[in-house]
C-alpha cells in the first residue's frame, strides 16, 4: 500500500474514532448530573477520551504520511460518520434538517481547507507564543461565561462552548506543530512551557467539549466543534505561519465562499435544535386554560343557566367585577323569607289524639305516606325522623 493510500485509510478510520467518541460524551453528558464538566467517575467518559486521543494519533500519522490538503478535508468527514453511527449503536436518528446541516458543514469546511496552500516548516519566537497563549486563554474563558449566561437555553449554550472547545483544540495544534518544527532540530527544554500549553489546551477542549454536548444532542455541537477547529488552525496558519490560499484572488473568493456554506450549515443546525426545543417546551401555543379564565369563586359561571341576572347588566369575566354589581346579584339570589317546603308528617297537635283518630289516618296497605307542607324559615333543610301509623302500646 502506498503512502498516499494508507494516509486516506488512516484519516477515515480517525475520523470514525472522533465520530464514536462524540457519541460517547453525548450519551455520558445526557446521563451525569448538570454539574459535571468532566465525568471522571464514569468509564464511558474515559472510553471517549481513549477514542479521541486514538483518533489524534491517528490523525498525525496521516499528516506524515500524506499531503495536508488531502487529510484535513477528510477529518471533516466526522460529522457525517457520526450521524448514522448514533442512529445505529444508541437508536438516535437525526432529522432531514440535521443532514442538511451537517453536509453543508462538512462540504463547506472540505472545500476551505483544500484550498490553504502548504508553506515552508515555521515557528514562532516567545513573544509569538506569549500572545497567541493569552489570547486564546481570554476568549476561550469568555466563552465559557458566555454559555454560563445562556444557561436557559441549551442550544445557544452547547455551540458557545462547542466553539470554545474548538479554539482550545486548533491552538493546541499550532503549539503542536510549533514545537514538532523545534524538535526537527533537536529536543530541547525550553519548549516545556510550549508542551504545558499544550496539555492545558487539549484537557480544556476535552472538558468543554464534554459540557457542549448536555441538553443540545449530538449534531449541532460536533459540526461546530469540527469545524471551528481545522479553522481556528488555518487563520493561524494563513496569519502566523505565512501560509496563504491556493490560485491567488480566486482562492480567496472561494475559500470564503466554503466559509459561508460551512457557517450556513452550523446555523441551520442550531435553528433546528432550537426549534425542537420550543417544540418540546410548548413555547408559542397558549393553554387552553388561559384562553377562558375560571369564574370567580362564588360566582355562578356563565350562561344560560347561571341564576338570575343582576340589574346592573352582565358583568365581564375578564375585567374588574364592580362590587355594586356583586351585591346586585346576591340580593337577586337571596331566598324570600318564608318558604313552604315539604314535610313528611304534619305538625304535632295541642293534644294526643285518640286510638280512633290513629285509625282513621292509617293509609291503605301499599299507598305511600302522605305529605303535608309546614313552614320553614331560612337555613338549611333538615327532614324530621318518620313516624310509624302504628301505634306500639306499652303495657306495664
Amino acid at each position: 500500500m502506498s503512502a498516499l493510500a494508507l494516509s486516506v485509510l488512516l484519516s477515515l478510520v480517525s475520523a470514525v474514532a472522533y465520530a464514536g467518541g462524540a457519541i460517547v460524551q453525548e450519551q455520558v453528558a445526557a446521563s451525569s448530573s448538570a454539574a459535571q464538566y468532566a465525568p471522571v467517575r464514569r468509564p464511558g467518559w474515559w472510553a471517549a477520551v481513549g477514542l479521541n486521543g486514538l483518533g489524534g494519533l491517528l490523525h498525525v500519522v496521516a499528516l506524515a504520511l500524506g499531503p495536508l490538503s488531502l487529510v484535513q478535508p477528510l477529518g471533516a468527514l466526522t460529522i457525517v460518520f457520526a450521524l448514522p453511527m448514533a442512529a445505529l449503536f444508541v437508536g438516535r436518528r437525526a432529522g432531514a434538517t440535521a443532514w442538511r446541516g451537517a453536509l453543508m458543514a462538512t462540504v463547506g469546511l472540505a472545500g476551505l481547507l483544500s484550498l490553504v496552500g502548504a508553506s515552508d516548516a515555521q515557528s514562532l519566537d516567545t513573544a509569538q507564543r506569549i500572545g497567541a497563549a493569552v489570547v486564546t486563554g481570554a476568549v476561550v474563558v469568555a466563552l465559557m461565561i458566555a454559555g454560563r449566561a445562556a444557561h436557559r437555553h441549551p442550544a445557544v449554550r452547547s455551540i458557545l462552548l462547542a466553539t470554545a472547545s474548538g479554539i482550545a483544540f486548533g491552538m493546541s495544534s499550532v503549539f503542536t506543530k510549533t514545537v514538532a518544527v523545534d524538535w526537527s532540530g533537536g529536543v530541547s527544554a525550553a519548549d516545556l512551557p510550549s508542551m504545558a500549553v499544550i496539555g492545558v489546551l487539549a484537557t480544556a477542549g476535552m472538558v468543554l467539549s464534554q459540557a457542549s454536548y448536555r441538553g443540545a444532542g449530538l449534531a449541532a455541537p460536533l459540526a461546530t466543534l469540527t469545524v471551528v477547529n481545522p479553522v481556528v488552525a488555518a487563520v493561524v496558519g494563513i496569519t502566523m505561519f505565512g501560509e496563504s490560499f491556493r490560485y491567488g484572488t480566486t482562492g480567496t473568493a472561494l475559500a470564503l465562499s466554503c466559509g459561508v456554506v460551512a457557517a450556513g450549515g452550523l446555523i441551520l443546525l442550531t435553528t433546528e435544535r432550537i426549534a425542537r426545543e420550543s417544540a418540546a417546551t410548548g413555547t408559542g401555543a397558549a393553554p387552553a386554560a388561559a384562553e377562558s379564565p375560571a369564574p370567580a369563586a362564588g360566582r355562578p359561571a356563565a350562561g344560560p343557566a347561571a341564576g338570575p341576572v343582576s340589574p346592573a347588566g352582565p358583568v365581564s369575566p375578564t375585567g374588574p367585577v364592580p362590587v355594586a354589581a356583586v351585591a346586585a346579584e346576591v340580593a337577586a339570589s337571596r331566598l324570600p323569607e318564608k318558604v313552604l317546603v315539604p314535610s313528611p308528617v304534619s305538625p304535632p297537635p295541642e293534644s294526643a289524639p285518640s286510638e280512633d283518630a290513629y285509625a282513621a289516618r292509617r293509609p291503605a296497605e301499599g299507598d305511600a305516606a302522605p305529605l303535608s307542607f309546614g313552614p320553614f324559615y331560612g337555613g338549611p333543610f333538615v327532614p324530621p325522623p318518620l313516624l310509624s301509623p302504628h301505634r306500639v302500646r306499652v303495657r306495664s
